[in-house]
């Protein structure tokens, strides 16, 4: 019997539903219909959502802009999750509104820590190609023998 293969990532369902997810948590943020002091001094984007498999639950990665305030931003957004959940609902046609939770985004972190490492002078040297061999005369070198 022939096992089923297990899939390595979100279904195109998945990253469909979760892309109109993030679409209308960002339009309810940018019209700052949840009236709350934090969330009214905050521009706050929403890069990526994940959904689960079941489509019942979905992560937001959320950032305020300029990387300010982060834990009182996503606090916030958790005491308005149910306010969120309605109109996200309102907006993305699901059979049930999924369950939203926040996260702070990752993203800016993970590249800054990945130009540092390129930046690194071990790595910089493995990057940079060795100038071409010449032997005595000056002609290049093409290898073993020549």
């Amino acid at each position: 019997m022939a096992q089923k293969p297990t899939s390595t990532g979100p279904s195109q369902r998945q990253q469909r539903v979760a892309e109109l997810v993030r679409h209308a948590l960002a339009e309810v943020l940018q019209r700052g219909d949840i009236q709350d002091p934090v969330l009214g001094t905050h521009v706050v984007t929403v890069p990526e959502v994940r959904m689960s498999p079941d489509l019942k639950l979905a992560t937001a990665y959320v950032m305020p802009l300029g990387g300010m305030d982060e834990a009182p931003v996503i606090a916030a957004l958790e005491r308005h999750r149910k306010v969120l959940r309605q109109e996200v609902a309102r907006r993305v046609n699901l059979k049930f509104a999924p369950e939203l939770r926040f996260r702070r985004d990752e993203t800016f972190d993970e590249a800054a820590r990945i130009d540092k490492l390129l930046r690194d002078e071990r790595v910089q040297r493995d990057l940079v190609p060795e100038r071409d061999a010449v032997d005595e005369d000056g002609e290049p070198e093409t290898g073993p023998g020549h």
